[in-house]
């Protein structure tokens, strides 16, 4: 249940087209579901941007089926399942039919589009599945954002190329592994937030995509944010609250 969906519902119960004791039915839910083996927080669109998100790792199928069929009769809005296997995404899907795959994202009942210009950057290829997720989640959300691919610091002509891209959106989420340089290359062109997202790419001293993060947090680039690595879709949940806080 969201704001909308809440306000809705009591504007209903005052008008007298909803009797009170559906609206209490309604309302019960809040602020959670309890399936015995997880406990589905229907409240959250409430308090935040997003609402509760599915994460596959260490779940089984049938668990992340009941937790989506849960979030879509807990109200509207979007609801995904993210990190899914094949065996997770099939459950979920037959269970619960509607949804899309993209990646290893499935998203159910994705926002309307809205208007907002955000930019994907890549360093390399090899980031290209972080970037998906960070892609995916933000279209469930209405956010339609452009894609630059392959445009790291070993050939920065390929940057240079679109920057005008990055110097009109209103956020920009650049992901990359190995030393992590582009974000502060970013962040030194555009006047737009900048996200950052390190990822495990590289060779030997990449650390798993440590040394990214370090590098990232260490930014030249004032006012560049770092997520943990991989994290698109914690990228593009900053961004929404980016574009929320700055619509109210």
């Amino acid at each position: 249940m969201d704001e909308g969906a809440l306000r809705n519902l009591l504007a209903g119960v005052q008008a007298g087209q909803i009797h009170p004791d559906e609206a209490v039915r309604e309302v019960r839910r809040l602020p959670f579901g309890d399936l015995g083996f997880a406990r589905v927080d229907h409240h959250r669109r409430l308090r935040a941007p997003l609402g509760e998100v599915v994460y596959g790792p260490g779940k089984a199928p049938e668990e992340c089926a009941a937790i989506v069929a849960e979030l879509l009769a807990g109200g509207p809005g979007p609801v995904l399942l993210t990190r899914a296997d094949g065996e997770q995404a099939t459950a979920a899907l037959a269970a619960n039919p509607g949804g899309r795959l993209q990646g290893s994202t499935v998203v159910w009942r994705p926002a309307e589009p809205r208007r907002a210009s955000v930019m994907i950057a890549t360093a390399g290829t090899a980031d290209g599945p972080v970037a998906a997720e960070c892609e995916a989640t933000l279209a469930a959300h209405g956010v339609m954002a452009g894609r630059l691919n392959d445009v790291g610091v070993a050939g920065l002509h390929r940057l240079l190329a679109d920057v005008g891209s990055l110097q009109d959106a209103e956020a920009v989420v650049v992901v990359a592994g190995m030393e992590g340089a582009l974000p502060s290359v970013v962040g030194g062109l555009t006047g737009a937030p900048v996200v950052a997202v390190p990822t495990s790419t590289g060779y030997g001293a990449a650390l798993e995509g440590v040394t990214a993060l370090l590098s990232m947090l260490a930014s030249c680039a004032a006012g560049v944010t770092v997520v943990g690595i991989d994290n698109g879709f914690g990228a593009a949940a900053a961004v929404l609250r980016m574009l929320d806080g700055a619509g109210r």
